[in-house]
């Protein structure tokens, strides 16, 4: 299995679409961030694209503990907001990808097969879908910090 690490970082989302591009942003900037320092053990970046439901969710590893998704979501905050959620407090009806596909089931069926399952959701500004607009809004490009610390304490 190309994913055979304890711990995976997923970013999800699509960088032709502005904000819905900070989760693959973000892994680029952690992957920049371990340059000159040491990896955790047993821990993985990986930028998704839009295709973590079906190509990463869906072939679940025994040998997984952790899931850390980064993706921008819809939720009652100011753009450039980070939280973390778990896969049941999802906002219902506002986590989903580009082709409206709910994320958050594939997610909860890994939590419910006992992996630990944390998202680092940033509330986007803007998502441009179908318009191609690439590069991410000012107050979502200034989270990517704090994302990486999240991350980081999540590790």
């Amino acid at each position: 299995m190309p994913y055979h690490v304890k711990n995976l970082v997923v970013g999800c989302g699509n960088v032709l679409f502005k904000d819905d591009g900070f989760g693959p942003t973000v892994i680029h900037a952690l992957e920049d961030y371990f340059k000159d320092k040491e990896m955790p053990d047993e821990t993985k970046f990986v930028d998704a694209g839009t295709g973590a439901t079906h190509f990463i969710f869906s072939l679940p590893d025994e040998y997984w503990e952790k899931i850390i998704v980064i993706d921008v979501v819809e939720f009652d905050a100011e753009p450039g907001t980070l939280k973390i959620f778990s896969p049941f407090d999802m906002p219902k009806g506002k986590y989903e990808n580009v082709h409206t596909w709910p994320v958050e089931e594939p997610l909860q069926e890994l939590a419910n097969q006992g992996f630990e399952v944390v998202i680092v959701g940033c509330k986007p500004e803007e998502i441009t879908s179908p318009d191609v607009v690439m590069g991410l809004s000012k107050p979502v490009e200034d989270a990517i910090p704090k994302a990486i610390e999240m991350i980081l304490n999540e590790l």
